[in-house]
């Protein structure tokens, strides 16, 4: 893969990871963060989860708006009005809404399949 993926997650410290509670048959594919329902947990988990897929070539990077809202993300939320956890894939902002490894794993290959035409 030559391709570098960088996927920022934006939300909010005590925010949940999605709209769904956690289920046990874990549709988001992370076990790792059940029960917590955090966004945090759930982050460290889809890290983890990506680094073991993908290796090197996807980062993940967290930015929280609990202390303020930056005017780039600013601009994001007036624009597109993304549900929280807002999912960025190499600056695209997209229709995730919630930490799903499968959800995620298909924006990764859409990128990859962009960057290679």
């Amino acid at each position: 893969m030559s391709s570098m993926i960088d996927i920022e997650i934006i939300g909010l410290k005590e925010l949940s990871c999605g709209p769904f509670p956690c289920n046990d048959e874990r549709s988001c594919e992370l076990t790792e963060c059940a029960p917590t329902e955090k966004l945090l947990p759930a982050v460290s988990a889809l890290q983890k989860a990506l680094k073991n897929e993908y290796g090197e070539s996807v980062s993940v990077q967290l930015t929280l708006l609990d202390n303020g809202v930056p005017p780039r993300i600013r601009m994001i939320i007036e624009e597109h009005q993304p549900p929280l956890p807002i999912v960025v894939v190499n600056g695209r902002v997209t229709p995730v809404g919630r930490i799903s490894l499968s959800l995620i794993r298909a924006e990764i290959e859409k990128e990859l399949k962009d960057s290679s035409i």
